[in-house]
């Protein structure tokens, strides 16, 4: 059999034997749905969103009344001694005396400078900065995961690339051997081809060691079992067609940390509303009903009863506090020109990382393009290379220089697809438009 076709059919056997091992083929789209459902990180923000949802209500902003109910007994065994007025000596062993209440008081503040407002509108601001911290974790995780995911791929490429070298070694093994029995070769070149071939398994052991660290990277992003083996879907396509222009639209609009900071900027202008609010009175209205009955039996009224409705109107004006209130709002002010300043500064921030990833992303494409035509190039030269040495009109020295020459162009080509999927992703995650199941 023709040595090359032998070659050729080699190192289909070896990819096919890598695909069909009895793994499970894992879709992009499960990885991410599955994350999205058991990722630790998610599901708490998912709770603290849950917190802040539930605070939002009237009652927790101060608007509603409060009623408490009292229930009250007491009682005590006595022995007393009394002297009359009249100079009469009274003495009582065991006395009872009883003393029982209970009753039901609401409170309501009606009036508080409107800061009862204030604090509903503070409870949703806060409901939507939890949101937007979740919305942060949920892109930043779903980057995680695309990005160890096609890292998976980027392995699993890299292993039958070093796979495909050992064949490659091996047959030069066999080809010196062959030689060195029909007296047309040396043992110097068995030895070589053989050295050769150990340092190739070398390099294919610790390639396949790098893909099962990958996958495990990838299973404990998924919180699922950190053993399972499996398969990535190795068809993708890199976006070429991303406009800056409409990337800064999308990330001003959308961006997570520039929505958390304007969200920022709002709870300041709150706060300042709130604490001006301490300048008016708070007026609040009481009411409640009351029972009481008691019993003594050596005093002058030996039992008494008594129940009723009680209501009342109360006023509080904070006239004086030591300068508080004009400390308070001139800090409430500067909080809110730090807020500003914030938020200015995380524009700017967003957007110089866009500008720096865009550029990253378009320098990445044109070398995806150059690996491209490299790795055809060097698959060319490897199999003229490979043909003139089974025919011994080359030396081993010149078939391992095309065989590193071609290994070293499927790593660029592979790193130079890695990341330019890699700044797509990241250009998706800043501008928030990356997309989640």
């Amino acid at each position: 059999m023709n040595k090359h076709i032998f070659y050729s059919l080699a190192v289909l056997i070896t990819c096919c034997t890598q695909i069909v091992n009895g793994q499970d083929t894992l879709r992009l789209e499960n990885a991410i749905t599955t994350a999205l459902k058991n990722n630790f990180d998610i599901r708490l923000g998912t709770n603290d969103v849950a917190i802040a949802r539930n605070n939002v209500n009237i009652g927790n902003a101060g608007m509603l009344p409060t009623l408490g109910g009292t229930f009250g007994e007491n009682g005590s065994r006595q022995n007393t001694t009394q002297t009359r007025s009249t100079g009469a000596e009274i003495e009582a062993r065991g006395v009872r005396n009883t003393n029982m209440s209970y009753g039901a008081a609401l409170d309501w503040t009606i009036f508080d400078g409107l800061q009862m407002f204030t604090n509903y509108e503070r409870l949703k601001e806060l409901q939507k900065q939890g949101e937007a911290g979740a919305k942060t974790t949920i892109l930043s995780t779903v980057s995680n995961v695309v990005e160890a995911y096609y890292a998976v791929v980027r392995q699993q490429k890299l292993v039958r690339a070093t796979d495909s070298a050992m064949v490659v070694s091996r047959l030069r093994v066999v080809i010196a051997e062959n030689k060195l029995q029909i007296g047309r070769g040396s043992k110097l070149d068995v030895v070589t081809a053989k050295v050769d071939f150990n340092t190739d398994t070398t390099t294919y052991l610790q390639q396949k060691n790098i893909l099962n660290t990958s996958r495990v990277a990838l299973n404990q992003l998924m919180a699922r079992d950190l053993n399972i083996t499996f398969i990535a879907d190795e068809t993708f396509e890199i976006e070429s067609n991303m406009k800056l222009a409409e990337l800064e639209t999308q990330t001003m609009q959308m961006n997570p940390n520039l929505q958390f900071a304007i969200i920022n900027k709002r709870l300041a202008d709150l706060n300042l509303k709130a604490v001006k609010g301490q300048r008016y009175p708070v007026i609040a209205v009481n009411g409640g009903y009351q029972f009481s009955r008691s019993a003594s039996p050596t005093g002058f009224t030996t039992r008494a009863r008594a129940d009723g409705f009680t209501y009342g109107l109360t006023a509080n004006l904070n006239i004086f506090n030591g300068f508080l209130q004009r400390q308070n709002e001139r800090n409430a002010k500067v909080e809110i020109n730090s807020s500003e300043l914030t938020l200015d500064k995380t524009r700017q921030d967003v957007k110089a990382l866009l500008i720096s990833t865009y550029q990253n992303y378009l320098t990445n494409l044109d070398l995806l393009k150059v690996e491209t035509g490299n790795v055809d190039l060097a698959k060319q030269n490897l199999d003229i290379t490979f043909e003139k040495y089974r025919l011994g009109s080359i030396t081993p020295l010149e078939l391992r220089e095309a065989q590193r020459n071609s290994i070293n162009a499927i790593i660029r080509f592979l790193d130079a697809e890695y990341q330019a999927k890699l700044t797509e992703i990241n250009l998706k995650e800043v501008s928030g438009t990356l997309k989640v199941q």
